[in-house]
């Protein structure tokens, strides 16, 4: 498949939205992020690795220590003979000040609903 100019906008919204609903605390939101049967890997951040829609809103609500703020960036989209694949960086405001960042590579797919995640793995440090 080859993805168009349009699917190429609606891919490069997809990590504002993310960011958008973890900083509003807005879990519903994440249907318009990840597949049901998403994996989202954030083991090298320490975490268990979450499989599932369900999971990860759970995690989310209940588990996560999130930042004040995210801000995206470096947001690409690379097809290849394994599908598509979106990548990007996020900083993170922390509180009393202090600033972390991390990578996030994605691969993603064309539903019904439009693109979601169905893979994600995020690192504290580019790969």
């Amino acid at each position: 498949m080859a993805i168009t100019l349009a699917d190429r906008l609606e891919l490069h919204e997809l990590p504002g939205r993310y960011g958008d609903a973890i900083d509003d605390r807005d879990w519903p939101r994440l249907d318009r992020i990840f597949t049901n049967d998403a994996v989202f890997d954030l083991t090298d951040l320490g975490i268990p690795l979450l499989e599932g829609l369900p999971e990860i809103k759970r995690f989310m609500d209940e588990d996560a220590k999130h930042p004040k703020t995210h801000m995206m960036t470096n947001i690409y989209v690379d097809e290849s003979d394994v599908g598509v694949q979106l990548f990007f960086r996020i900083v993170a405001m922390q509180s009393k000040g202090l600033m972390g960042t991390a990578s996030y590579y994605d691969h993603v797919v064309h539903t019904p609903a439009g693109w979601r995640v169905q893979h994600r793995v995020t690192t504290l440090r580019r790969r």
